[in-house]
């Protein structure tokens, strides 16, 4: 019989909720089509605004502050590793190998403690703070539909009232339901009225103490590095001084710029035009007008030149233009690419004319200031509007920039061959590009 009665209380309820659920929607389009009138109180709504903004922007702070730590987990994991790698190829008997691994334990040491400070200090502060909005939240949407049972009560308290036949028996308990849905919702109105105003007051103070405790975690730990950071450099710089016959030339290893791009081919463009250094630039222009055969001579290029023919055309071209053959000495005892420039710029008209013939034709259909060409190796996808959007295969006609000075290093502009012969319009179509992206083939 109890569970009976219990599965009866449990109907009862469940009727009862459906039956104010149904009120409550018959309420509310009465109200919007205007046949009943709404309880509005603009004070609490500007309330529940505030407290809709400040929740979002509450949610978006945690969001971000996850991220930052997140972020700096993956710091640490990469700072780590780092010091692992120089633990590694630190040799046991260079000076100061227990300080690295001291500096190496520290800096670990560091960055556990930089976190863990960022989740006490800021992260669980931030979970309590939106701990709160919740069952706030919960709280504004029941005091929504306590309205409406008000507002359903009032109308039909009054609709009794205005009725010609008059029953005071429901008069009577539609002023009781009336009474006490008044007071159900006053008191939950009163309370928010209080707690909303003052959390929205709140935000100000919780925010100053987070980035305050942020902005300090982070200062300490950047001054705890520096120290780490400040005492491997003096350990490296013990190192460097007593192996420093054994340093290494950085500065002598070839990199991606221009000059040393231009000693790996063996020979310029067929056509004669500078590559990219301003000093071949010059010897070109010097020496072309004075030794037109000597440079082809002066290298056997061919079976029919022999070394002696080489010889003597040196020696002709020295005594037809001493002030031209002394510039030329001077460069080639500096270990200068003269000799390679002007075999180039010259070999083509006296072993085969047809030849520079044929690249003047060439020339006539490239664009101005032509020097040569790419082909991309690799998709390279253009993140700023001067940029050349590139596909594997697409062939690049390189060309200088108007203004050298604005050229960066690992930079080329060029245009792209399919575009020049569809387009012929240089502005429209020329952009730069990453060398390392492309391989000369020309």
């Amino acid at each position: 019989m109890a569970e009976l009665g219990s599965k009866g209380v449990t109907a009862g309820k469940i009727a009862s909720n459906v039956q104010k659920k149904l009120t409550r929607a018959q309420e509310k389009v009465l109200q919007k089509l205007g046949k009943a009138d709404e309880t509005k109180d603009e004070q609490f709504e500007q309330c529940v605004q505030n407290f809709n903004k400040q929740l979002s922007e509450g949610t978006r702070l945690q969001k971000d502050l996850r991220t930052y730590l997140a972020s700096v987990k993956a710091m640490h994991e990469a700072s780590k590793k780092l010091t692992e790698c120089l633990q590694e190829v630190y040799e046991p008997d260079w000076p100061g190998r227990d300080d690295t691994n001291k500096i190496a334990e520290n800096n670990d040491l560091l960055w556990t403690d930089f976190h863990q400070k960022l989740v006490d200090q800021a992260l669980l502060t931030m979970d309590t703070y939106l701990g709160q909005f919740p069952d706030i939240k919960s709280r504004i949407a029941k005091r929504g539909r306590k309205l409406v049972d008000y507002d359903s009560a009032r109308h039909h308290f009054e609709a009794l009232q205005t009725a010609k036949k008059k029953d005071e028996t429901k008069i009577a308990k539609a002023e009781e339901e009336l009474v006490k849905a008044q007071k159900v919702f006053e008191e939950m109105n009163v309370d928010l009225q209080e707690e909303l105003p003052s959390l929205w007051n709140s935000r100000v103070g919780f925010y100053v103490n987070t980035f305050q405790s942020i902005a300090g975690l982070e200062e300490n730990f950047h001054k705890e590095m520096s120290k780490l950071n400040q005492n491997l450099h003096d350990v490296l710089l013990g190192l460097d001084k007593q192996y420093s016959g054994n340093a290494f030339p950085v500065k002598a290893q070839p990199s991606d710029s221009t000059p040393a791009k231009a000693n790996k081919s063996p020979s310029p463009p067929p056509d004669g035009s500078p590559i990219t250094s301003p000093e071949t630039k010059t010897v070109n222009h010097e020496l072309e007008p004075s030794t037109l055969e000597a440079p082809g001579a002066s290298i056997p290029k061919s079976p029919s030149q022999p070394a002696e023919a080489a010889h003597a055309g040196a020696e002709a071209a020295g005594s037809e233009a001493a002030a031209g053959a002394e510039a030329s000495k001077t460069e080639a005892d500096s270990g200068s690419s003269s000799l390679p420039a002007v075999v180039v710029e010259t070999f083509p008209a006296t072993v085969n004319g047809t030849v520079e013939g044929g690249a003047s034709s060439e020339r006539s259909d490239m664009p101005p200031g032509f020097l040569f060409k790419v082909q991309a190796m690799h998709d390279y996808v253009a993140t700023d509007s001067d940029e050349l959007q590139l596909k594997a295969g697409d062939v690049v006609l390189v060309i200088p920039f108007e203004n050298p000075e604005e050229q960066d290093e690992g930079w080329l502009m060029g245009v792209k061959e399919s575009d020049w012969i569809q387009h012929k319009e240089l502005d429209q179509c020329r952009g730069v590009f990453p060398e390392n992206f492309t391989e000369r083939v020309q």
